[in-house]
């Protein structure tokens, strides 16, 4: 049986030419199912839980489809790839919202640090017990998707150093958070967070994997990654999304694969290291994403990310071939090879390509590729 999934998809609206321009007031405003991010730049749609990938994929293209008509009908107006501010403005923030109390604290505690562009992957899993098992282990392998989707190398026109600049300067919040061991563990803490004010509400835990559900943190019913840049591609989104249901479903068929049990770290405190590794291999996944070497959760040994995602590849890959969604796990093979996109944005930039020009092929490459698809999988979208 497969798990549910869903997506929030946080994107930039701009010109063909990459200049990125806020429109979230207008796009809320006339169309369903988009609301507004902190900064006017960015928008986020949400997709339906669906178990069946053919459906997911309709169900990520019809809203960007009827986005992408709707900003033609305001002008020259086109989505942006790319997880942070590329070509510039990441001095100044545009408040969507300017009456907005929590966006206010936003921008006067973290600037333009938050206004990023990610994808957030939800997979449904109904007993809390077992959702707090597969957070902390999908924390301490967060990394690995993130080197998957990195696409942001880039910002104010500038190269950083770094493939995935969003996640080494999105403010991680609160700075601490423990590897929880039970859902009562993660109610008391949230509680405590929330009354020492390290936490401005509910959903001010911005970790790269948090328990997620309509009534935090008492009522859970999914786990959220939030740690990927934004992918553009639908099937490499797909890709590893299948990744991420298939090392979660051979949790739920070992229920050993833990790591707080399953770590053979020489350590007087288990947990603490664990979340040790966890942040240095986020830290240098986001510096340099596929490339990066690792120390593995399981036994303290050095691996890259890529030789790392070809193990946990091998591993899952019959599990989810005999739950009927192995194809889907296909082009992970393709990014192994090929780079993710801040590396293929990178390749160009050294062979002499400006980093306006990169944006802008990657903007007109994105919207073929989602005009072929749909007009393939989804019936034609018509805006009034």
């Amino acid at each position: 049986m497969l798990l549910s999934k869903g997506f929030e998809v946080e994107m930039y609206t701009g010109t063909p030419q990459g200049d990125i321009v806020g429109l979230s007031d207008k796009i809320v405003k006339d169309l369903d199912a988009f609301v507004r991010e902190p900064d006017s730049r960015n928008v986020e749609y949400t997709t339906a839980p669906y178990t069946n990938y053919e459906r997911l994929l309709c169900a990520l293209l019809k809203p960007r489809q009827k986005l992408r008509s709707y900003l033609r009908s305001l002008g020259n107006y086109t989505i942006i790839p790319g997880s942070t501010l590329s070509l510039g403005d990441s001095d100044r923030f545009f408040r969507s919202d300017p009456n907005n109390p929590y966006h206010s604290y936003i921008e006067q505690t973290y600037g333009t640090d938050v206004v990023t562009a990610s994808i957030h992957i939800n997979i449904g899993i109904s007993d809390p017990e077992i959702l707090i098992q597969a957070c902390r282990l999908i924390r301490l392998e967060a990394p690995l998707y993130l080197a998957l989707s990195a696409s942001s190398p880039f910002i104010d026109g500038k190269v950083t150093g770094y493939h995935s600049t969003r996640w080494q300067m999105f403010p991680k919040t609160p700075t601490h958070v423990p590897l929880f061991t039970s859902h009562k563990h993660f109610i008391h803490w949230t509680e405590e967070q929330l009354k020492i004010g390290t936490m401005q509400n509910v959903r001010h835990l911005w970790s790269s994997v948090r328990p997620n559900g309509d009534c935090r943190p008492y009522k859970l019913n999914r786990l959220e990654m939030r740690i990927c840049d934004l992918i553009v591609d639908p099937i490499s989104l797909l890709a590893i999304t299948a990744l991420l249901e298939a090392r979660i479903h051979q949790m739920l068929e070992n229920h050993d694969l833990d790591p707080l049990h399953k770590s053979r770290l020489d350590s007087s405190n288990l947990a603490a290291d664990l979340i040790a590794i966890a942040d240095q291999n986020e830290s240098l996944v986001a510096r340099h994403s596929l490339d990066a070497e690792l120390i593995h959760w399981q036994d303290g040994r050095k691996i890259t990310a890529r030789d790392w995602i070809e193990e946990l590849y091998q591993e899952v890959f019959p599990l989810a071939k005999k739950r009927g969604y192995g194809c889907f796990l296909l082009p992970i093979k393709k990014t192994l090879r090929l780079g993710n996109t801040a590396q293929q944005w990178l390749k160009m930039y050294e062979q002499g390509q400006d980093i306006p020009s990169i944006i802008q092929q990657a903007i007109h490459t994105t919207t073929q590729q989602e005009k072929d698809l749909e007009s393939k999988l989804c019936q034609p979208i018509m805006v009034a």
